[in-house]
């Protein structure tokens, strides 16, 4: 079954379509010509080309788009500066003009890179996105983020940029690794913990079918998620200070520190983001007076869904630093909090010992070179 969204938002013109159904990549050429574009640039990664950029460049040409392939490295390593002004060279050479468009086919790295680079080309051109990975499907396609990576941080270069069109194809997702899949989960549970408690307790009722992939559960999952975000961000497209958007934050203060800390290798964003979720609702105890019972039911449903418990080894002055250059540390470090489930606090400043304290529980090493024992 096919669902549309469409996320009109309240400071911008304009609205963005997201397209949801099985199958949905095979449509792709009617769907995009739909919008008007009749020439586009398609940024993807030599892996996902092989899986998938078949089907769409033959969907494009068949509805009469000229489209052209513009290739880049695989997952985090896409999101850096060189390869943005290669992106640019690139479309340059193909003389990508103001009415055309770009199209990112892959995962959320792939949408970072070439949503900015929509953003910036010739002042901004149209983009469309076609997730083709969990995570990047219920979150990262749906709001506008993009950026590339500094050494100091992630995401810290950036636009908000909304797509013309999303297509999300939950075919796709058979093709991802076991570990991929459930890492994409996490954006899942984060969007039901701290905004949607429905979404939350449908999770729970099918943590088995989830973990498992099944194709039904996984498809529902995306159209629950995205309907949930685009609640919020259509009335937060920048992510005000205080804003309903900064409520998709939680887990990310601690979730984005581990995958600079760990210079953005051996952890996937998701279960970076699980890892964080589990120290921030620790806090949520301690701060924002959330029941111990809850804080035990996102635990438990992380564990039914595979994801880690503790991060590799770091020390936890690394995990400090890292936080200091996050983009999000508007005065001091500051951290979403859940006093209940599904309704998310204005982030707030949290008093360093106890922050300390909720790291080490999930795996920060207390010194440099004595990393914590892991479970």
């Amino acid at each position: 079954m096919a669902s549309t969204i469409r996320v009109r938002y309240s400071a911008a013109p304009g609205a963005s379509r997201i397209v949801i159904a099985r199958g949905a990549l095979d449509r792709l050429g009617p769907l995009v010509r739909a919008t008007g574009v009749a020439r586009a640039a398609m940024i993807a990664d030599p892996h996902v080309v092989r899986l998938h950029g078949g089907r769409a460049l033959r969907s494009l040409r068949r509805a009469g788009i000229a489209a052209d392939l513009v290739l880049v490295p695989r997952g985090e390593r896409a999101k850096q500066a060189g390869v943005l002004a290669r992106v640019w060279d690139r479309l340059a050479a193909l003389g990508l003009g103001r009415r055309d468009a770009i199209v990112a086919l892959g995962g959320g790295s792939v949408g970072d890179l070439a949503g900015f680079a929509a953003a910036t080309w010739l002042r901004g051109v149209a983009w469309i996105g076609v997730p083709t990975t969990l995570l990047a499907q219920v979150d990262s396609s749906v709001g506008g983020k993009t950026a590339i990576d500094l050494a100091a941080g992630k995401n810290l270069v950036g636009a908000f940029h909304q797509p013309a069109l999303v297509v999300a194809d939950p075919e796709v997702l058979a093709t991802l690794p076991a570990r991929q899949r459930r890492a994409g989960l996490a954006e899942v549970v984060k969007m039901g913990f701290a905004v949607d408690a429905a979404l939350f307790r449908w999770c729970e009722r099918h943590a088995a079918a989830l973990s498992a992939g099944t194709p039904r559960a996984l498809a529902e999952a995306v159209r629950r998620a995205v309907a949930a975000k685009a609640k919020i961000v259509r009335d937060d497209e920048r992510e005000r200070e205080g804003g309903a958007r900064t409520a998709l934050n939680f887990g990310h203060t601690l979730g984005h520190a581990i995958e600079a800390a760990l210079g953005y290798a051996r952890i996937a964003h998701g279960e970076a983001v699980a890892i964080g979720m589990r120290a921030a609702a620790r806090l949520s105890v301690a701060e924002a007076g959330l029941a111990e019972r809850d804080r035990a039911r996102l635990e438990t449903l992380l564990d039914r869904l595979h994801l880690p418990r503790r991060m590799p080894p770091v020390a936890i002055a690394r995990l400090e630093n890292a936080m200091r250059h996050d983009k999000k540390r508007a005065r001091g470090v500051r951290w979403v909090l859940t006093p209940r489930i599904g309704h998310a606090s204005v982030p707030r400043p949290i008093d360093r010992r106890r922050m300390r304290a909720a790291m080490l529980e999930v795996g920060a090493g207390p010194h440099v070179g004595q990393p914590a024992s892991r479970r």
